[in-house]
């Protein structure tokens, strides 16, 4: 008999589950409280349930959390967690303390399908897309740990920015999403979940219509010939595409924005001439931009922005009229910072063999001194 894991089920489905069992659908609603309010696995502790569902339940049913690996703080109080999922591979799971919030970067994919140059997760390859109760899971085990470790600390915002390509996992994350959104379960705020995609654009106008979350794009490059190489993906679905999408993604003259996060690497896209080019293709765009110091990871081939670099491009963008941050790097002391993920799994692709092989990524070209940039784009 198949025992149903009840961390993947939405409350539409557990509704039709409890029907199945010959019980009152309301009961979802205290189900799904008891599994992802409470954190409760074990239905005889669920008291408002009678006795004879918890036995129904015992029966057909579970709730399995992913298996804890790792659980590791960094000086800067970022908390790390390595989950082993259900067939042996492990996830790296992110929370992020902060004044006032506490965000969660949850996973999609183990490792990814992507190929970005200056991504730690990248460079190990692609095995599998999480399903729905391996992504949630993320969330239901950090806020049960946070919870015990009694510091007051809780996941207030969760960012779809893990390991893999979201969009790439479509219809599970888009159901684990609605999990993180219900009421029942996490109510989190849609301000307050933010998918990032590199540019999955038929994906994109889909997310668009099927859910309200916030929206992030991995950027990297102001033009198509550097971004190619950057973000391969750009091949298929070029700036000019994606940025069509992104114009009109939220309604013009409210407050909601599309992020762009632009990876600072020095001496490849960071120069003023870059900074102009970006504000020139975000003219019309209702964005903000989001600047990240590269987080080095062993044979990297790339090296972070001097500070100096990143303030003096990030000022060529607030002049354009654009709003500009500069990320802080949290958790670089044990690899949890942004594009440094990895966990452990079995590569079904021949890209970390290659990686190794190498020694390195595939390098971008560089600029020749006094010349122009991949092809004649200005410096």
């Amino acid at each position: 008999m198949t025992m149903h894991n009840l961390l993947a089920f939405s409350r539409t489905q557990l509704r039709q589950f409890l029907l199945n069992l010959g019980e009152k659908p309301f009961r979802a609603d205290q189900l799904i409280q008891w599994i992802h309010q409470y954190g409760i696995t074990d239905f005889d502790q669920m008291s408002n349930l009678s006795k004879t569902l918890r036995q129904k339940l015992a029966e057909v049913s579970q709730v399995k959390p992913l298996e804890v690996v790792l659980d590791k703080d960094a000086l800067d109080d970022t908390r790390k967690w390595l989950l082993r999922l259900y067939d042996g591979n492990c996830i790296e799971t992110v929370y992020i303390p902060e004044r006032g919030r506490g965000t969660l970067c949850v996973s999609s994919q183990v490792g990814c399908a992507l190929n970005c140059s200056f991504c730690s997760t990248a460079t190990q390859g692609f095995n599998r897309n999480l399903d729905v109760a391996e992504i949630i899971g993320q969330v239901w085990h950090a806020a049960r740990a946070l919870e015990q470790e009694g510091r007051g600390r809780k996941v207030t915002n969760v960012v779809m920015m893990g390991m893999g390509e979201p969009l790439l996992n479509y219809d599970n994350v888009i159901a684990a999403m609605d999990l993180m959104l219900d009421d029942f379960a996490y109510n989190l705020s849609k301000y307050r979940v933010t998918l990032s995609t590199s540019g999955v654009v038929p994906a994109m106008k889909q997310l668009k219509l099927d859910s309200p979350v916030a929206l992030a794009v991995s950027l990297h490059a102001p033009n198509d010939v550097l971004r190619n190489q950057l973000v391969p993906i750009n091949k298929k679905y070029p700036i000019a595409e994606l940025l069509d999408v992104c114009r009109d993604y939220f309604p013009h003259g409210g407050r909601r924005k599309v992020t762009f996060e632009y990876v600072m690497l020095s001496g490849v896209n960071d120069s003023i001439s870059h900074a102009k080019q970006l504000a020139r293709v975000l003219e019309g765009v209702p964005a903000k931009v989001n600047l990240i110091p590269f987080n080095p990871f062993p044979q990297a081939g790339y090296e972070r922005s001097k500070p100096e670099v990143i303030v003096a491009f990030s000022q060529v963008l607030i002049k354009a009229g654009l709003v500009a941050t500069i990320r802080k790097t949290r958790g670089e002391d044990m690899d949890a910072a942004c594009g440094q993920l990895v966990g452990e799994f079995q590569d079904r692709t021949p890209r970390s063999a290659r990686f190794i092989r190498s020694g390195s990524v595939i390098p971008v070209k560089q600029p020749k001194q006094g010349g122009t940039y991949a092809e004649g784009t200005e410096l």
